[in-house]
């Protein structure tokens, strides 16, 4: 499988997590969500979920089950944002490895086909989802105001080698876009 096809998200979102509606998981039938945390759901020194993100985890579980995958090594972070969203997690994940996904994958008793993985980064949570054959989603980033140039540049480079490699994404994203694998 070429790197294109591995860095290709399933779904690409113009906005961040909170604009994933459990219509949208419906239409692709999607049962199980594995959440990567930093700068997915939360800003890299954030310890615990905002009101508003509370409320759409609770409106997602409605129509799937959610885990929380990370990288981040700070069981004690993690285990504070898992605890304010009532939400399993796995902190230490090596992603892009795939062996903490597919853990949540069988916790959730549900086929892989059938979980998304959704995340911020294309070289760890879609690189990782894809290996794995998830349904990938790309979301934009939640970052502090105050520190988001000198995060940008890291999803732009990303975006640009991801190009390099075959993958047919934008390099701005301006609209939910849904980008078949080939």
């Amino acid at each position: 499988m070429s790197w294109g096809i591995l860095l290709q998200p399933d779904l690409i979102l113009e906005s961040n997590i909170l604009s994933l509606s459990p219509a949208t998981l419906q239409q692709y039938g999607i049962k199980g969500l594995v959440l990567d945390v930093d700068e997915t759901l939360v800003p890299l020194k954030t310890v615990s979920a905002s009101a508003e993100l509370v409320a759409w985890v609770e409106e997602v579980r409605q129509v799937a089950s959610v885990w929380l995958v990370s990288n981040n090594l700070s069981e004690v972070r993690i285990s504070r944002i898992a605890q304010s969203l009532n939400l399993p997690y796995i902190f230490g994940a090596i992603k892009p490895s795939r062996r903490k996904l597919r853990q949540a994958v069988v916790e959730m008793n549900l086929p892989v086909e059938q979980v998304a993985m959704v995340g911020d980064r294309l070289f760890t949570d879609v690189l990782a989802g894809n290996r794995l054959g998830m349904f990938t989603i790309l979301v934009e980033p939640i970052v502090d105001p105050t520190e988001a140039v000198q995060h940008s540049p890291v999803r732009s480079f990303e975006v640009w080698l991801s190009q390099l490699l075959g993958a047919t994404l934008p390099a701005k994203q301006q609209n939910a876009t849904n980008l078949d694998k080939p």
